[in-house]
């Protein structure tokens, strides 16, 4: 007979919240590393509207669940549910890991330890560099504050479809973090690819080019790309994206979304068990996984 989780009123329960949850991979990411360390411990997805937003939260308390990870839509509109938010949340202005402390829900983003895990042996070249990073959303603002906060850059284009959001978070950040050398761009224009090139380190921070679009990427030209650049996508599902494949083939170092997804897990795994999480193994397994997939 095959070994069954043994389950019991002793057992703690985390999740994840946000809607729609079909693709996410944090239930086996985080149930592999309880097995691993041999924590009493289950993960489990929750499929929460906006509407039922602030219940879920009453009954995380009322349950006495010990943590979530927020997902997209909630990390900004969580945090008027919560009772304290870290530095690093409240500068952003998103949540993505939750802790239930007796009833007193704390909010941190855990987002920007794994971007900063992901980029920190880049850290010489990418000090005082320009950087390009497309999405408007809430893992944009993470990366935006990790690269003032950790890296020093000297210059971000942000570009968006809608180029309104973008313009928010040039105005956030100007009012944050009084930095001022933001510039947004709308996702299409013809002068696009002399930003591009010019950049050192070209991030995808938005949805695009996730599964099940793969065929998607933020550029499809060539040119924007060549061998002096970094370029890094947040999806990790599929683990080599369009837009990284055609950065691979122009010479650029790529980095995929694995990585960072597994770090920001492992520092929500720490501010729920108190325990670290045994990343090589997780990551291991999950690449393995996620290529299984294919």
């Amino acid at each position: 007979m095959p070994d069954v989780k043994e389950i019991s009123q002793s057992t703690k329960l985390v999740g994840v919240i946000g809607h729609p949850l079909k693709h996410s991979y944090s239930p086996f990411m985080h149930n592999l590393a309880f097995t691993l360390t041999d924590l009493d411990y289950l993960y489990l997805p929750f499929d929460i509207t906006s509407n039922n937003l602030k219940d879920a939260l009453k009954g995380m308390v009322a349950l006495g669940i010990t943590g979530f990870n927020v997902t997209i839509p909630h990390k900004e509109k969580v945090i008027p549910f919560l009772n304290e938010v870290s530095e690093a949340a409240s500068i952003v202005g998103a949540v993505n890991t939750i802790v239930n402390d007796n009833g007193i829900l704390y909010g941190h983003n855990t987002d920007v330890h794994g971007i900063y895990e992901t980029l920190k042996e880049y850290k010489k070249d990418l000090s005082k560099s320009v950087v390009s990073i497309f999405g408007a959303g809430g893992a944009a603002r993470s990366v935006v504050f990790t690269l003032l906060r950790y890296f020093h850059v000297k210059k971000i284009h942000l570009i968006n479809r809608t180029v309104e959001r973008a313009d928010i978070i040039k105005t956030y950040f100007s009012e944050k973090m009084l930095y001022d050398r933001i510039k947004t761009h709308s996702l299409y224009p013809p002068d696009l690819i002399k930003v591009l090139s010019k950049s050192k380190l070209i991030i995808n921070a938005s949805s695009i080019g996730m599964y099940p679009k793969e065929d998607d990427s933020p550029t499809k030209i060539a040119e924007s790309f060549n061998s002096n650049q970094l370029v890094f996508d947040i999806v990790y599902n599929p683990i080599s994206t369009k837009f990284l494949r055609l950065a691979a083939r122009e010479g650029a170092t790529t980095i995929n979304g694995l990585k960072m997804f597994v770090e920001q897990g492992a520092r929500s795994f720490e501010l729920w068990t108190g325990k670290p999480m045994p990343v090589e193994e997780v990551y291991a397994a999950l690449k393995s996984q996620l290529k299984e997939e294919l």
